[in-house]
């Protein structure tokens, strides 16, 4: 009778509420492929993802129509392709990045993760050569992401790295500007970046990790919103441990799936992510959730302490229904990704500086935020500098996935289409912060930091 119960629950999950595996991300290592030829390196990269990835896809739809369960997105993440073409001595690494488009065009995936660098120290020539192909690279692949680790908690904030990536981000919007800069939707700068993250665009296969893995990436926002409509009115303990158990079930239905998916290809399985992604699509809306709690509005006061609790319960739920639980694990606020963050944001209740202070909570940062077209590049640094900064002094991952939309201004809409939605252009700071960036160096590490 329980089983009958739990059966019934999880099919009403997926069917009512939402509840999808939104990634299936096989992490590939290249660090075999290293040859300074790049054309043998690339054809080795080649061969090695459409081997190994051959089969992902079908696997991933075959498992999809058995049990039921959606499976949104197929993916691919490898090695730091920095440190994989830097032998090759070439002084544009665009070639990489359209040869991993053309592997992931050939298996069939959407996306592609790795054409990234780990500068959170400092450059090595390979890291700057990536770097400085980035929107050249975006602007000719369509499926290839790209992502710069700028700080670390052990290390501080690369300064002179920050200073970069407002360059880069602004070249790439200029570059992709007929498609609404849409290159910089697929490009994230970190803090504290991690080996094992299955989301886009800011997956990458770490140098610890195994020659092959796959990675489960689980989503159920409208699942949690659906659950906490049936403890209306209880105290907020109450909420946490139905958003606790609620976690619980989602993630026994991402293990599930993992584990069939690494037998199937023979794969070791790596890690369950179970961050709650929102799509544009209504009812599956991190900002939904918040208000469910008692808030009018997202982004009105309150709202970080209620992320904050969000969170922290699914964290729990997740590490008590499975001992991989890994990546990022929390909630996402992607703004053009979420209906309800969209709306806040019109209406006026979501500023900026409001979702600067919820990424101290959050799984990730300010994701997917439209700005003016004209905003200047030590802007944009300084926006990736003070999310760093949140990052390394909590110890916790942080990103920036920001798009200066070419010729757009406030007031302006812009649409990115499917997964990535829709947006307002949100108002930033007009004061000048060129002097601080400009600076350069490093900011050190924080005291807490030193730790052995």
């Amino acid at each position: 009778m329980v089983l009958g119960s739990n059966v019934l629950e999880t099919i009403r999950m997926i069917e009512a509420d939402k509840l999808d595996i939104r990634t299936i991300t096989m992490g590939i290592s290249l660090t075999d492929c290293i040859d300074s030829d790049g054309v043998k390196s690339r054809r080795k990269i080649y061969d090695k993802i459409t081997t190994l990835a051959k089969d992902l896809v079908e696997v991933g739809n075959q498992i999809e129509n058995e049990f039921g369960i959606p499976i949104i997105n197929k993916r691919i993440a490898v090695t730091p392709v920095a440190l994989i073409a830097a032998s090759s001595r070439e002084d544009h690494y665009g070639e990489y990045a359209r040869v991993l488009d053309k592997a992931a065009r050939e298996v069939g995936v959407n996306f592609i993760g790795g054409f990234s660098a780990l500068v959170h120290k400092g450059f090595s020539k390979g890291d700057r050569v990536l770097i400085d192909s980035i929107p050249q690279a975006l602007k000719e692949t369509e499926r290839v992401c790209s992502s710069v680790n700028v700080a670390d908690t052990r290390a501080g904030i690369n300064m002179d790295a920050v200073k970069l990536m407002g360059k880069i981000i602004k070249e790439t919007a200029y570059l992709t500007g007929e498609h609404n800069s849409l290159g910089c939707a697929k490009l994230v700068v970190f803090a504290n970046a991690v080996d094992d993250n299955p989301f886009m665009a800011g997956a990458l296969h770490g140098l610890g990790e195994p020659e092959v893995v796959i990675n489960i990436g689980v989503s159920g926002p409208g699942t949690v919103k659906k659950a906490l409509e049936r403890v209306k009115g209880k105290p907020l303990h109450a909420v946490a441990e139905n958003i606790k158990k609620t976690a619980f079930k989602i993630t026994r239905a991402g293990q599930l799936v993992g584990n069939e998916v690494s037998k199937r290809l023979n794969v070791p399985f790596g890690i369950l992510d179970l961050s709650l992604a929102p799509t544009p699509e209504i009812g599956d809306s991190v900002a939904r959730i918040l208000e469910e709690m008692g808030l009018e509005a997202c982004g009105t006061h309150g709202t970080t302490a209620a992320l904050a609790m969000l969170n922290d319960a699914v964290k729990k739920g997740g590490i008590m229904a499975s001992s991989s639980v890994g990546g990022l694990s929390g909630a996402f606020i992607p703004v053009s990704e979420d209906e309800g963050m969209i709306e806040a944001v019109e209406r006026g209740a979501l500023t900026f500086d409001k979702l600067e202070a919820m990424t101290s909570v959050c799984s990730v940062g300010l994701d997917m935020i439209a700005i003016p077209g004209d905003t200047d590049e030590t802007t944009i640094a300084a926006i990736i500098a003070d999310e760093a900064a949140i990052g390394v002094i909590n110890r916790k991952t942080t990103a920036v996935r920001i798009i200066p939309v070419y010729g757009k201004t406030v007031g302006d809409r812009v649409e990115f289409g499917g997964l990535l939605g829709h947006a307002p252009i949100m108002p930033v700071n007009n004061l000048s912060s060129s002097v601080f960036i400009n600076r350069g160096g490093r900011i050190p590490a924080p005291i807490h930091s030193f730790k052995n």
